[in-house]
C-alpha cells in the first residue's frame, strides 16, 4: 500500500533554524496594520510557522490566536514565542471543522485555504465574516488554477480557486485591496515553481 504524501514542511517545520516561507511575514500584514490598535483582537487560520503573527506579537499586539492542521508548525510556533518573548494563543485545528469562539478585527489567511475542498474554504470565510466586528478587515491569499499547482503541493491543493472567485464572496464589504498576480517561489529543498494567486482584503462595513 502507497504511503500517503507528506508535504514538504512538515519536514523544515522541525528546523528551527529555518524559516520555510519567509523570515519576514506578508507584506501586505504591514501594508494593514495601521487599520488596528493594539487591543485588536486577531485571528490567523493556517498559520504554519508563525512568521505573520510573530511580526504582530513583537509589535506589542496582545490578543492574538492564531492555528495550523500542522502539530509540527505549532510546536515550532510556540518554541519561537518562548524564544522572542511574546505570547500567541496558537493550536492545532482543522479548518474544515474549526468553530468560532469570539468575533475578531482581523482575520488573515495566506496560501492555505487551497488545502482544503472548495465548499470547506467557503465555509469558513462566510463563518470569519460573521464572526468579524464592524470595520474589522480581512486578508486572504488563495492560490488559483490559472497555472497548475506546482509539484510541491499538487497533491495537497484540492480547493484551487477560480480566478476572482474569492473577490465574489465579499461583494458586501469594502474592497480595500484585490490582486490577481502569477509569482516564482521557492522553499528549501523545493526548486523554482509558479504560483497563481488572488489577494483581497477587505472591510466590513455593518
Amino acid at each position: 500500500m502507497d504511503q500517503p504524501a507528506i508535504p514538504f514542511w512538515e519536514e523544515t517545520y522541525q528546523n528551527d533554524n529555518i524559516m520555510t516561507f519567509s523570515i519576514e511575514p506578508n507584506q501586505t500584514v504591514k501594508e494593514f496594520e495601521h487599520l488596528l490598535d493594539k487591543q485588536s483582537y486577531i485571528l490567523e487560520a493556517g498559520c504554519g510557522e508563525g512568521q505573520n503573527v510573530l511580526y504582530l506579537a513583537k509589535q506589542g499586539y496582545r490578543n492574538i490566536d492564531a492555528f495550523d492542521l500542522s502539530e509540527a508548525g505549532i510546536a515550532k510556533l510556540n518554541r519561537l514565542c518562548a524564544a522572542n518573548h511574546v505570547e500567541i494563543n496558537a493550536s492545532v485545528q482543522d479548518l474544515t471543522t474549526y468553530d468560532f469562539r469570539r468575533n475578531y478585527d482581523l482575520i488573515m489567511s495566506f496560501a492555505t485555504l487551497c488545502f482544503v475542498e472548495k465548499r470547506h474554504w467557503k465555509r469558513f470565510i462566510q463563518q470569519a465574516k460573521a464572526y468579524t466586528n464592524v470595520n474589522g478587515i480581512h486578508i486572504m491569499h488563495i492560490f488559483t488554477d490559472a497555472v497548475p499547482a506546482s509539484a510541491d503541493i499538487a497533491p495537497f491543493a484540492v480547493g484551487l480557486a477560480r480566478d476572482g472567485e474569492i473577490r465574489e464572496l465579499y461583494q458586501d464589504w469594502d474592497i480595500l485591496q484585490f490582486q490577481s498576480y502569477v509569482f516564482e517561489d521557492e522553499h528549501p529543498n523545493v526548486p523554482k515553481h509558479l504560483h497563481a494567486v488572488n489577494k483581497l482584503v477587505a472591510r466590513k462595513l455593518k
